[in-house]
């Protein structure tokens, strides 16, 4: 049932967690984003290799048009716990589609509050619409506002930690370069005490 309203949970080879991922095309800042050169969506990881698989993209469908259905929330819940897992990734591809996404988002969150959760988004306007009308998010969520460009300063002006992508390798504070490309044991994007967090280019 949770399945056939939600789809599958996604399992990227980098994460030790579960994720949902959606169409990387059904970006709203990101489809724009990735035609700039020079933007972190410039060359889009999740529009190349395994993602273009006619497989993964019927699935990527299936999550995005499941997210209008009035069940989604509980079936999303009942998916999370279903992996036994402490930590939570939203869209390992695609982004929040809009205000009534992030609240549904919100919502699993808060009925999971053994799980953390991390969401990564470029979807600036609404955030900023969420804490107005509704205020602060969950203590359980971290929404992470990711740098629009590579080499530039992370967006401020949210109260929201963030991430960046850097060219110079000194500047880098993601491990997972010098870790086959794995999380492994770092937590640094689900914890909100770290304000930002630097991502190679890749």
């Amino acid at each position: 049932m949770a399945i056939s309203t939600a789809g599958t949970l996604s399992k990227p080879g980098k994460m030790p967690v579960h994720s949902t991922s959606t169409p990387a095309t059904a970006c709203n800042v990101g489809s724009k984003l990735v035609k700039i050169p020079g933007s972190t969506c410039h060359g889009c990881y999740a529009l190349k290799g395994n993602y273009r698989f006619g497989n993964v993209q019927k699935a990527l469908r299936k999550r995005l048009d499941g997210i209008t259905n009035p069940l989604w929330v509980d079936a999303m819940v009942f998916l999370i716990l279903d992996t036994g897992e402490d930590y939570f990734r939203w869209h390992d591809s695609g982004d929040v589609q809009n205000l009534e996404h992030l609240v549904k988002i919100v919502n699993v969150c808060k009925m999971t509050p053994g799980v953390q959760h991390w969401l990564p988004t470029r979807e600036y306007r609404t955030v900023k619409l969420y804490q107005k009308l509704h205020g602060q998010f969950p203590t359980n969520l971290v929404v992470r506002l990711s740098a629009h460009m590579v080499d530039s300063n992370p967006p401020i002006g949210y109260g929201l930690p963030t991430s960046t992508v850097v060219t110079d390798d000194s500047n880098r504070t993601c491990p997972a370069p010098t870790q086959g490309n794995k999380c492994l044991d770092c937590r640094a994007c689900w914890t909100p005490t770290v304000p930002n967090v630097a991502y190679g280019l890749h």
